[in-house]
């Protein structure tokens, strides 16, 4: 069984069409969801949330339509947004005693472990919180009631560098366990090229591309050469280029350039540029 299913899912406003979304995200796997900004990762996660409402299609969570008994679905995901809805008077020892009557397996144990592991303050109000101490203790409380998938919108916003590794381990941790998965959108390319397995490109409501992430950085690469060795390569090796005073910079299937010539590893966040790109 998979964790996450979508089928032909489309939402429109009036200038943006989420168009005709399929995604799988397989139990045990994560999935990174990349757009620039307005792409439609925030309305997909709401649609998967049931936090709006779809035009067509279908959300499949744990084989069951998410419109079906949601609130018990809700049990088994841990859900950060981009804004952390904890009301702004209440502390960190608070937010732990309400949670303790919201979800039904919330352990109290894990989640002060977490809070200690994050360096949270107990007594301090909620807003008087950085944003990135806001998206902390979204994650703590995510991560302490056993669910079995994550969804996390732009989790990693507003962490620094140090922080935003440890949040990355921590996730990539939850998903050893081969029933959990985890659901990611975020503008920093560089969080999911380390931790997913699986990428989605989104661009203006649109899917670009879903695929393994190993599988694309073994299919694409990067060459460096003069205009006049760029000509030898085969037909439909080049998929873009750029010259520059030195040469050309070339994106190009591994596959097709002759073993002799060097080819260099892409980024997702080069590949991603280069597909939105060819999208306009």
């Amino acid at each position: 069984m998979n964790a996450l299913e979508i089928k032909n899912l489309t939402k429109s406003y009036p200038g943006f069409t989420l168009d005709n979304l399929n995604l799988t995200l397989p139990n045990g796997c994560i999935l990174g969801l990349i757009g620039e900004n307005g792409a439609g990762k925030s309305t997909t996660i709401k649609l998967i949330l049931d936090m709006i409402h779809k035009d067509s299609g279908t959300v499949t969570i744990f084989g069951r339509d998410n419109t079906d008994n949601i609130h018990l679905t809700k049990e088994d995901i841990g859900v950060v947004l981009d804004e952390v809805g904890i009301p702004e008077c209440m502390t960190v020892e608070q937010v732990g005693k309400v949670m303790r009557y919201t979800f039904r397996n919330w352990d109290e144990g894990e989640f002060v472990r977490l809070v200690k592991k994050l360096s949270l303050p107990e007594k301090k109000p909620f807003k008087d919180f950085s944003r990135g101490m806001k998206m902390k203790l979204g994650i703590a409380i995510a991560l302490s009631h056993h669910s079995k998938l994550l969804i996390l919108d732009e989790a990693t916003s507003g962490l620094d560098p140090v922080v935003r590794d440890e949040v990355v381990e921590m996730f990539s941790d939850f998903t050893r366990d081969e029933n959990h998965s985890i659901l990611i959108s975020s503008h920093i390319v560089s969080d999911l090229e380390k931790l997913c397995d699986y990428v989605a490109f989104l661009h203006k409501g649109k899917l670009l591309l879903c695929e393994e992430k190993d599988r694309l950085l073994a299919e694409y690469g990067l060459i460096h050469c003069t205009s006049q060795q760029l000509q030898t390569l085969p037909q439909g090796a080049v998929l873009r280029q750029k010259t520059n005073p030195y040469g050309v910079d070339a994106m190009v299937f591994r596959s097709a350039v002759p073993s002799e010539m060097a080819v260099s590893p892409i980024s997702i966040e080069e590949l991603f540029v280069f597909m939105v790109k060819e999208a306009k």
